[in-house]
């Protein structure tokens, strides 16, 4: 819980950390560089489950993730010390990606040995419920980073938490770092660990014997595309990207968005178990497939649903007053640096991107025009101007911020607890699928990278490749084509090529 909580303060405070470690100038560049930074913390788990998992094998789960703690609050608390863009310029975003790649690793490393070591503890029957208290920790990680910023930021004014309010959550988890080694101290090793090791049944290569044979390599080929790639998504739709939809996009409040995404983990949580029990009940795989089934299906609906009940006056102003881009020469921007340079065109695409405001883009009738023309209903903008686009946006109707008073809190609340609900499907039984699909001597390397890689990859990638296509494409719910896709994708092949492991053989134990 400890190592989710430091993983997602970052998460958290995605928004805010545009505008602390990236240049002014493109906001919505600026975000997709923090969202990149974001990622880059995901990007490198599976370098860290190649790296932990291989000595979790050779010397055993306990020390292992004893040392992923250490990695992983150390970086944690140095974060809230780096000094920002305005103080020290390129070099403030390079430390903190470095940071936040030692959080990558770590956390690598960590959740493959939590996930065998409790299952190797387990009874045969209860793999399912006891592995799914683990599958808790991400999400109370979670609710508790949103706590711990919700505090900070109520607590002091907005200049005060954008000078220096928000590297309290970060120096304060030093305290949390030193409880947790004091508690991964008193632990025993795994019996199932000490029991090969003993009966000299451990693996000398275990990277080999994960990767370089077709036998389990294939196995976790099908792991990751089949069951972890889809659960990914579905988790980081469910949570994160649902926050950053309230927040970016529909404008509501900080406060108010935190608080329906903290009520909807908090009811939600108690599934995780409800599913990890099920599981071991009626099978894994398929409570993991509906999951995404269910997920695929409805997302669109969802996601409008939300835009109706937070930000009605966005939705009402938008099929009211079309909006369209004509311009050429538009560049695509996903990572900002020295080497970035904005034309009009880009300009005025962040301008209505970070208005929450969908677009039609065109090209120009005749080959030669370079300025962009933008239209707001009957309106017509020439050229790009910030007070011009926003008179227009005002006069149309397009809400500056959503009106909490026409909120609808019930139904924005309920929708949220859905997506939350499908969250704990596909990473309810996940922990325990996983460790039954390999044996003792391998697993804890083999479980982790395709747990990592579906997580790490294609879920942590998610806000910002999702961001992106909505800058692109001009269209607000674009950006979930990406997750639809991928859950999918998971649920054909996992539906077609994988089954669900004999629990409680023998076979476990080897």
């Amino acid at each position: 819980m400890f190592e989710w909580y430091d993983f997602y303060l970052y998460a958290t405070l995605v928004p805010f950390f545009a505008a602390l470690f990236f240049p002014k100038g493109n906001d919505t560049a600026a975000l997709l560089s923090a969202f990149a930074t974001y990622a880059a913390g995901f990007l490198v788990r599976p370098f860290g489950a190649l790296v932990f998992g291989r000595i979790g094998d050779l010397v055993g789960r306990k020390y292992t993730f004893l040392v992923t703690i250490i990695c992983m609050g150390a970086a944690t608390f140095a974060v809230g010390l780096l000094p920002t863009f305005a103080t020290i310029g390129w070099l403030a975003p390079v430390l903190l990606v470095t940071l936040r790649l030692v959080q990558g690793l770590a956390l690598g490393g960590e959740y493959g040995g939590a996930a065998t070591y409790v299952a190797e503890h387990a009874p045969a029957g209860k793999r399912g419920l006891n592995t799914s208290w683990i599958q808790t920790t991400a999400t109370i990680g979670f609710f508790l980073a949103l706590l711990m910023i919700l505090a900070c930021r109520s607590s002091m004014t907005t200049a005060q938490f954008a000078a220096w309010g928000w590297r309290i959550p970060f120096v304060l988890s030093v305290v949390l770092l030193g409880f947790s080694v004091y508690i991964r101290l008193k632990l025993e090793e795994s019996p199932v660990f000490l029991r090969i090791k003993s009966e000299g049944k451990t693996s000398a290569a275990p990277l080999t014997e994960s990767f370089a044979r077709w036998g389990n390599a294939k196995v976790v080929l099908l792991a990751l595309f089949g069951a972890t790639a889809g659960q990914g998504v579905v988790w980081y739709t469910g949570q994160f990207y649902a926050l950053f939809f309230l927040t970016i996009t529909l404008k509501l409040d900080y406060q108010h968005a935190y608080g329906l995404i903290a009520v909807s983990l908090l009811v939600g949580t108690p599934f995780f178990i409800f599913f990890g029990w099920l599981s071991d009940k009626i099978g894994r795989l398929k409570i993991m497939m509906f999951g995404c089934l269910i997920a695929a299906a409805t997302y669109f609906p969802l996601f409008a649903g939300l835009t109706h009940f937070v930000n009605p006056a966005l939705e009402a102003a938008q099929e009211r007053m079309p909006v369209s881009v004509t311009a050429a020469g538009c560049t695509f921007h996903l990572f900002v640096g020295p080497w970035s340079k904005f034309n009009d065109c880009d300009k005025a695409k962040d301008f209505l991107t970070k208005a929450g405001v969908s677009f039609t883009s065109h090209e120009p009738a005749a080959e030669s025009a370079t300025k962009v023309v933008t239209t707001v209903g009957a309106v017509e903008l020439t050229g790009f101007d910030v007070k011009a686009y926003g008179d227009a946006l005002k006069a149309a109707g397009f809400p500056a911020q959503a009106n909490p008073a026409q909120v609808n809190w019930v139904m924005a609340e309920l929708i949220l607890i859905v997506m939350v609900l499908y969250v704990t499907m596909v990473y309810g039984p996940i922990a325990a699928f996983l460790v039954e699909l390999f044996p003792a001597r391998i697993r804890y390397t083999s479980m982790s990278l395709p747990y990592h890689i579906g997580n790490g990859w294609f879920g942590g990638m998610l806000p910002l490749l999702a961001t992106a296509v909505v800058a692109a494409t001009g269209n607000i719910y674009n950006g979930l084509w990406y997750p639809i896709g991928v859950a999918v994708m998971s649920l054909v092949i996992g539906t077609l090529f994988l089954r669900e492991a004999k629990a409680g053989t023998g076979s476990f134990d080897c």
